[in-house]
């Protein structure tokens, strides 16, 4: 406990370890979970010169709460605004002048430019008003089929339930990866461990010991994030405080292999200024290819298999299983039986890599 006490109060006072384990994760949450996009994208919509204002298919647009009417525009603001991306289209709608129609017939044109956000979506919107309008106007129109959408309740999967997960993934990496090698090799610099080592201290108590204090450390870091996530965004938490715990104890495989890492990293290397080059080495690949920002199957198909392999990626899986979808950590073998092995293939070589000085 002594070793576990000071190991803590020694990262707590680290600014490296505060910053990169606590602090960017919060700022990660903040920023995605502000940006949380459950709502369709707003679409911006100019009126061309001439256009009809006062028929049922403009109103229908304009009822859309995804799109927003530009006016007082010039044609000259609109098309420079169309070129910048600043404008989704701009719209005309006309009197077509259809000889012997009962109904008052339009010609609605689009004007877009092929990188304007949401143009595919605005034609969407455009055409389901006009088809409401058909079927209100012509009832009895014959039909092919019927269309029948049986909607039923069910949990809404926001950002921050993918994004938080990633988050704590992130945290408990830079916490064991970097805490842990950068620790361990003052300590073994400073020739701490070398007068261990003429204690009756075991190897195995200072390791227990530095886990023990990334333990509290992780709990803390723990406990704000998803605190924050799920009072602030509504992350979701399917049974609440058992669903909690269980993310903690899952967390407890992250943690010893990420500080296995460490722990190899400060065996490993013979000076201070190689452990940063080689620590990123092993983080940054997990953090662009473990789906912590986007989901691994955005990638190539040859690149998802090996992305599912790598500790980080069972880790967040798991998480976000848990959290959203409520299964339990022991319905999840394969997950278990890929962390359990990067578990042991880490701590064995870790203890091999150990160096009093």
């Amino acid at each position: 406990m002594i070793l576990s006490k000071y190991s803590l109060l020694a990262t707590l006072r680290s600014p490296t370890s505060v910053v990169f384990s606590l602090l960017f994760p919060i700022i990660f949450i903040v920023v995605f979970g502000s940006l949380t996009g459950d709502q369709a994208p707003v679409m911006k919509l100019a009126l061309g010169p001439g256009c009809d204002t006062v028929n049922l298919l403009y109103q229908a647009i304009e009822k859309y709460p995804a799109i927003t009417i530009k006016r007082g525009m010039s044609a000259a603001e609109q098309s420079e605004a169309l070129r910048k991306g600043q404008l989704t289209a701009v719209l005309m709608i006309v009197p077509d002048g259809v000889p012997m129609a009962i109904i008052p017939h339009y010609s609605v044109r689009l004007e877009e430019m092929g990188t304007s956000p949401g143009t595919g979506l605005l034609e969407t919107f455009v055409r389901d008003a006009l088809g409401q309008i058909d079927r209100r106007v012509f009832p009895r129109n014959p039909s092919l089929a019927r269309l029948m959408i049986d909607r039923r309740p069910g949990r809404v999967y926001k950002q921050i339930d993918f994004i938080l997960p990633g988050q704590l993934g992130f945290s408990l990496l830079m916490a064991g990866v970097f805490g842990s090698s950068f620790l361990l090799f003052s300590l073994r610099q400073s020739l701490v461990l070398k007068r261990l080592r003429a204690t009756p201290v075991r190897r195995r108590s200072i390791i227990a010991g530095e886990m023990l204090s990334r333990l509290f450390f992780h709990v803390i870091g723990f406990m704000i994030m998803v605190l924050l996530g799920y009072f602030a965004f509504g992350f979701t938490l399917v049974n609440g405080g058992l669903t909690f715990l269980e993310m903690l104890v899952y967390s407890l495989f992250g943690l010893g292999i990420f500080m296995g890492i460490g722990f190899v990293i400060s065996g490993v290397i013979q000076n201070e200024s190689s452990i940063s080059p080689v620590a990123n080495t092993v983080v940054l690949p997990q953090i662009l290819l473990c789906g912590l920002f986007f989901p691994i199957e955005n990638y190539p198909q040859w690149l998802q298999g090996f992305c599912n392999v790598l500790p980080l990626t069972l880790f967040v899986d798991g998480l976000r299983q848990i959290a959203f979808e409520g299964v339990h950590v022991w319905q999840m073998p394969v997950k278990i039986a890929g962390l359990l092995l990067w578990t042991i293939l880490v701590g064995v070589w870790a203890v091999r890599a150990f160096k009093w000085e």
